[in-house]
C-alpha cells in the first residue's frame, strides 16, 4: 500500500466530489485502505490559528508529526518520527502558539505500559519526555520542586490544556485502592512543559472516589463527578475555595440526575438532564444551585449529544456541535453561520465540521473536517479573509467513493412493537434482487452504536456485497431514557429478539436473503453474535465474533477483568443482572452453558492481553464450542488488548473475516 510523502502538494479545493467514476470492473479497495493507519490524522489547529498540526503517514510504517503554517501550508517541519510497528500517536494538543504536547501508545508491551506524553516546540526543537508509560519506570521528583526535574511516572497521564498561554498542561495522578486494576480516583496538577515543574491546581480536600474533573474557561478544577456504592455524585467548587459542595447525587440509572458537561468561557455550567424521556442541554445556576426550568438545545428523537465551541478570548460560546442521526452544528455567533454556509455551498453533499482555534473569532483560518457516508474524512484550511480552502488530504485516500455504500437510518418496529432505530448500507453496485446480509452489532452495550458518516466496518463489507444493518438495540445508549431502560437485565432477551427482528425487516424490505445471513459484532457484540447463533439458528446463517463475553457470571468473578468491585457492586447488577438472584437468567443466556447448541460456521478472535473480557472467556467457549462443531476458527493475537491496536493485526483479521464470509454467506445453501 502506497503512502504519500510528507510534503505531498496540497491543493484548491473547490468542492469533494461524490467520487470519481467508478465501474463494476474496477478492483476493489483492498483490506488495507480501510483498516491501515490513517495518512492524516489528529488535526488541530494552534490556539492562534497560525499552524496546523497532524499526524502523517510516511512509508515504510514510519508515522511523523507534522506542523504546518496556515499561511504557506505547503511548508511543513517534523516535529517527531514513530515507528508504527511499535510506537504510534494517540492525542495531540497545543500547549501554546509556540509548543506543542503529544501522547503516545508503546504497541509492544501491552498493559505493561500506560501512555507517554511529550511536549516539543513546533520547529520540534525543546522535546521533553514529561511522562513515562513504563510501570517499571520509578523516577519522581516532588511537586514543586527546584531540583533537576525527572520524568514522571506511569501513574500520571495528561488531562486537558490551559487557555493562559503559558507552557502549562494540567494531568491527573491516579490512585489506586489495592483491589481493582483500574484507578479508584485521580487528582488533577499543573504540569509546566519546558521546566517539568508540577503544581498542584488547587489546594485542600477532594470529594470520595473523585474520578471525571471539569476545568472552567481558565483551566481550574471547577467540577468532579464521583461513583460511591452506586450513587453519582456530582461536586463543585468556587475558583479560590478549597471546599466542595454537592450539587447532584442519586442512584446512577435509576434517578433522574443531571450530568455536567463543560463550562463555556466565562462561568456558565452546563449539564445534561432528561426533557421529556430524551436527554437535552440545560444551563445550570451556580448561584441558585438550580438546573433551569427549559434546556437550551433539545435534539427530536434522540439524546443530546454535542462538543461545545468556545472563543476562549472573549469567553463566549459560539456553537456546539451536534450528533443525531448524522453530525452538525449549531451557531448562536452569526459570523460563524455565515461561514458554515459558505463552506456547506463550497463543499455539497458532504457534513462539514468546522473546528476553531481557540482564539476563534481572531483567528485567520478555519479547519474544516468533511466526510460523507461514502467519503471519509477530508480536511481543509478555509482562509476566512478570501473564503480559499486548501485541502490538507484525507484519512484514508485510496477509497473511491463511488464503490463506498449508501447508508440510511431507519427506525424498525421489534416484536413488542418498540420502534429501534438502525442504519442500513447498501452496496454500491445494483442488484436484481436480495443480498447476503450482515447484523453488525455494537459493543458496550449501554452506548450509542453508529452516526450516518463513513463507518470503515460497514462500509468495507458493503464493498464486498453485503447488505449491513447495525440496530441501535434497546439499551443502548442515545435513544432516551425509556429506550436504553428496556434493555436491562436483557442480556439474550430482548436486546437479542432486536437483533433478529432487524434481519427479518432486511429481509421483508426485499434487501436481505433470508439465506444468506450472518451477525457479527466485537465484545457485547461478540456476545450477541454467539448467541445469536444460538437462539436464532434458522435467522444467521454464520457468525464472527472478536473480543466477546461468552459467559455472563465470568464478568462477575474473573480475577483478571478490570471490572472495578464498584461497578460489580452495582451498576453490573442494575443493567446486566444480580449473579445470585438472576443465576438462572444467566445460565440461559450464556453462550458457555449453550456451546451445544451452536452449529454453525464461526469465526472467534481475542487478544491475548485483554483485561475488560480475558482469555478465559475465549478458552472456556473454544473447548465447550469445538467438541460439537468442527467449523469453528479461533485466532489469538498476542499482545493485544480488547481490540486490535497494531495495524498489521487489524488488516490480518479483516482478512480473514473477508474469506469467512465469502465461504459461508456468498452462495446461498
Amino acid at each position: 500500500m502506497k503512502r504519500s510523502a510528507l510534503l505531498r502538494p496540497l491543493f484548491l479545493l473547490c468542492a469533494i466530489p461524490a467520487g470519481p467514476s467508478a465501474s463494476a470492473a474496477d478492483e476493489l479497495p483492498s483490506v488495507a485502505s480501510f483498516f491501515q493507519t490513517p495518512q492524516i490524522d489528529h488535526v488541530t489547529l494552534s490556539p492562534e490559528g497560525g499552524y496546523v498540526a497532524m499526524t502523517v503517514m510516511l512509508a515504510e510504517g514510519k508515522q511523523a508529526l507534522v506542523v504546518r503554517n496556515t499561511a504557506a501550508p505547503a511548508e511543513a517541519s517534523v516535529v517527531s518520527q514513530m515507528d508504527t510497528g511499535l510506537v504510534t500517536f494517540y492525542d495531540l494538543h497545543w500547549v501554546n502558539e509556540k509548543r506543542i504536547g503529544y501522547t503516545v501508545k508503546n504497541m509492544f508491551m501491552g498493559s505493561s505500559v500506560n501512555l507517554d506524553e511529550f511536549a516539543a516546540d513546533r520547529d520540534g526543537g525543546n522535546r521533553r519526555h514529561l511522562i513515562n508509560g513504563n510501570w517499571a519506570h520509578t523516577e519522581e521528583r516532588p511537586i514543586g520542586s527546584l531540583l533537576a526535574s525527572r520524568t514522571l511516572t506511569a501513574d500520571y497521564a495528561f488531562h486537558s490544556v490551559t487557555y493562559d498561554g503559558s507552557d502549562d498542561i494540567v494531568v491527573e495522578k491516579y490512585t489506586w485502592n489495592n483491589v481493582d486494576l483500574t484507578p479508584a480516583s485521580s487528582r488533577v496538577h499543573r504540569l509546566n512543559t519546558r521546566t517539568g515543574q508540577l503544581h498542584a491546581a488547587f489546594e485542600g480536600a477532594q470529594p470520595e472516589a473523585s474520578r471525571t474533573w471539569i476545568t472552567d474557561g481558565n483551566a481550574v478544577p471547577r467540577v468532579v463527578m464521583s461513583v460511591v456504592k452506586g450513587r453519582c455524585i456530582s461536586s463543585y467548587r468556587k475558583p479560590d475555595e478549597p471546599t466542595w459542595t454537592q450539587i447532584d447525587s442519586g442512584e446512577c440509572f435509576k434517578s433522574k440526575r443531571f450530568t455536567p458537561l463543560f463550562f463555556d468561557g466565562a462561568d456558565t455550567l452546563f449539564v445534561q438532564a432528561v426533557h421529556k424521556d430524551l436527554a437535552a442541554l440545560f444551563r445550570y445556576d451556580l448561584h441558585t444551585m438550580k438546573l433551569a426550568s427549559e434546556p437550551i438545545v433539545e435534539t427530536a428523537g434522540f439524546d443530546f449529544s454535542g462538543e461545545p465551541v468556545i472563543d476562549y478570548a472573549s469567553k463566549r460560546l459560539l456553537g456546539i456541535h451536534l450528533n443525531t442521526d448524522a453530525g452538525g452544528t449549531i451557531w448562536i455567533h452569526p459570523t460563524l453561520k455565515a461561514e458554515q454556509a459558505k463552506i456547506d455551498a463550497a463543499l455539497p453533499g458532504a457534513i462539514n465540521t468546522i473546528i476553531c482555534a481557540r482564539l476563534c473569532l481572531a483567528s485567520p483560518v478555519l479547519l474544516v473536517q468533511s466526510s460523507s457516508d461514502r467519503q471519509p474524512a477530508m480536511y481543509a484550511l478555509y482562509t476566512r479573509a478570501s473564503g480559499q480552502l486548501v485541502g490538507l488530504g484525507s484519512s484514508h485516500p485510496d477509497i473511491k467513493p463511488a464503490q463506498m455504500g449508501s447508508r440510511s437510518f431507519h427506525r424498525y418496529a421489534a416484536r413488542d412493537g418498540r420502534a429501534i432505530p438502525a442504519y442500513v448500507t447498501m452496496p454500491a453496485a445494483t442488484a436484481g434482487g436480495p443480498r447476503p446480509a450482515v447484523v453488525l452489532v455494537h459493543g458496550g452495550p449501554g452506548v450509542r452504536g453508529s452516526s450516518w458518516e463513513w463507518d470503515r466496518e460497514a462500509a468495507f463489507l458493503a464493498s464486498r456485497g453485503y447488505v449491513v444493518i447495525q440496530p441501535e438495540f434497546r439499551g443502548g445508549a442515545g435513544f432516551g431514557a425509556a429506550h436504553f431502560e428496556a434493555g436491562w437485565k436483557q442480556w439474550g432477551g430482548a436486546m437479542q429478539d432486536d437483533l433478529a427482528d432487524a434481519a427479518q425487516w432486511a429481509v421483508k424490505q426485499g434487501w436481505a436473503d433470508p439465506k444468506r445471513i450472518g451477525i457479527m459484532g466485537a465484545s457485547y457484540g461478540g456476545y450477541a453474535t454467539l448467541m445469536g447463533l444460538i437462539k436464532d439458528p434458522q435467522i444467521f446463517r454464520a457468525g464472527v465474533e472478536w473480543a466477546g463475553v461468552t459467559d455472563i457470571k465470568l464478568m462477575f468473578t474473573s480475577l483478571e477483568s478490570d471490572m472495578s468491585e464498584e461497578n460489580l457492586g452495582y451498576s453490573m447488577r442494575t443493567l446486566v443482572g444480580d449473579p445470585d438472584t438472576d443465576a438462572a437468567l444467566f445460565a440461559k443466556n450464556s453462550p458457555l452453558l449453550r456451546a451445544a447448541e451452536l452449529k454453525q460456521p464461526l469465526l472467534m478472535a481475542h487478544g491475548s492481553d485483554d483485561r475488560r473480557v480475558p482469555m478465559a472467556h475465549a478458552d472456556k467457549f473454544r473447548s465447550a464450542v469445538q467438541a460439537h462443531n468442527r467449523n469453528v476458527t479461533s485466532i489469538v493475537y498476542d499482545n493485544e488488548g480488547h481490540g486490535w491496536r497494531n495495524e498489521k493485526n487489524q488488516i490480518d483479521f479483516w482478512q480473514r473475516v473477508e474469506a469467512f464470509l465469502d465461504r459461508n454467506l456468498k452462495q446461498a445453501p
